[in-house]
């Protein structure tokens, strides 16, 4: 099912440590064979895990607590409870985007920390640029890139790193909830806009938008000149946002 197992020691540690910093019921993403999940047990909360393989949810109920709940369900189509609890897994790296969506559409989870591609998880914590997706979910979460973790850890092995995702539902958004469609679409059209730096892709983006007005969103903000879509951090994406509802 294209899954790579996880097997460092070092790594399912660094993995539990981030668990324990957050408070809430745990559901796990794909439990496999029980390598994150026998471990999570001893943070001593409830913990329930999603896994699509009927084989291997028998086989791991078998070495699990009677407090541990074992779904056979796609995560996919697994509808997580409304009440705050944490998201944690090894997400299978070719069904990462789609995971992340589910994640990020889900309703209830306050923390997430994920075990995803390197660079996905680069580019989701917006390390050497951020994605379109990542800006269109800034002013709802925080993300965090925790650590690298090598090939080797997995089995089998896959052709790229992995790392280490952690994501935290803001208390207070950037952008209220009511906007999102809005926002949203808004980051869309300005990513694939065309045009030399925010300036000109902003305005055409939006018509609201004076080049003046982006011109001193730029320089309250210190936007370089020529800055791209994908240079703009969480607090610039909000404040550019906001503009058009002003202009």
């Amino acid at each position: 099912m294209g899954q790579n197992f996880l097997v460092d020691r070092a790594t399912i540690r660094a993995f539990v440590d981030l668990v324990a910093r957050t408070d809430g019921p745990i559901i796990e993403i794909g439990t496999g064979d029980g390598a994150l999940t026998l471990p999570l047990q001893s943070l001593g909360r409830p913990l329930t895990g999603v896994e699509i393989d009927p084989r291997r949810v028998e086989r791991l109920r078998r070495r699990t607590n009677p407090s541990t709940t074992l779904v056979h369900a796609d995560f996919l189509r697994f509808r997580a409870p409304a009440t705050p609890h944490v998201l944690v897994g090894n997400l299978p790296f070719h069904e990462t985007t789609p995971m992340l969506r589910r994640v990020l559409t889900s309703s209830g989870w306050t923390n997430a920390v994920l075990l995803v591609q390197w660079e996905v998880a680069r580019r989701r914590a917006g390390v050497g640029g951020a994605t379109m997706m990542t800006a269109q979910w800034w002013p709802w979460y925080a993300f965090r890139l925790a650590r690298r973790v090598p090939a080797a850890a997995f089995r089998p092995r896959p052709n790229v790193d992995g790392g280490l995702l952690t994501a935290t539902r803001r208390a207070r958004p950037l952008v209220a909830a009511s906007d999102r469609a809005g926002y949203q679409d808004f980051v869309r059209r300005v990513f694939t806009g065309k045009g030399r730096g925010l300036e000109q892709i902003a305005t055409a983006a939006s018509p609201s938008l004076s080049r003046r007005a982006v011109r001193a969103w730029a320089a309250r903000h210190r936007v370089a000149t020529g800055a791209l879509p994908k240079d703009l951090d969480e607090q610039q994406w909000a404040a550019l946002y906001r503009m058009t509802s002003r202009e």
